[in-house]
């Protein structure tokens, strides 16, 4: 399992990317990172929800109302034409970060 520590400043750039193809909701982008990540990354809810309102607030994605029509009413999120630009410059920004830290990294 990865500290939440160490990634948090990534989450906003996790569930942009989880959004660049198609909308998606809470559970399922929660599914989405603890399967990908090969289960050492389980996101909580409640920082997946802040993420979530971070990211509206400002302009990255938008929320909506699904058609459900047996269950619950879900809210989903799509990215927005401005979080594609951010999750563009955070990608960027952790190339930079990936080499500063490498370079305190000691191979064995």
């Amino acid at each position: 399992m990865i500290s939440s520590d160490v990634i948090r400043g990534y989450n906003d750039t996790i569930i942009l990317y989880l959004l660049l193809e198609e909308p998606s909701y809470g559970y399922e982008i929660s599914k989405q990172i603890r399967t990908l990540s090969d289960e050492m990354y389980i996101i909580k809810e409640t920082t997946l929800y802040s993420a979530f309102s971070r990211l509206e607030t400002n302009g990255y994605i938008e929320s909506f109302y699904g058609d459900e029509t047996n269950g619950k009413r879900r809210t989903y999120y799509r990215i927005t034409s401005a979080g594609r630009k951010y999750y563009e410059e955070k990608c960027n920004e952790w190339e930079i970060t990936k080499q500063v830290v490498e370079k305190f990294i000691k191979q064995s």
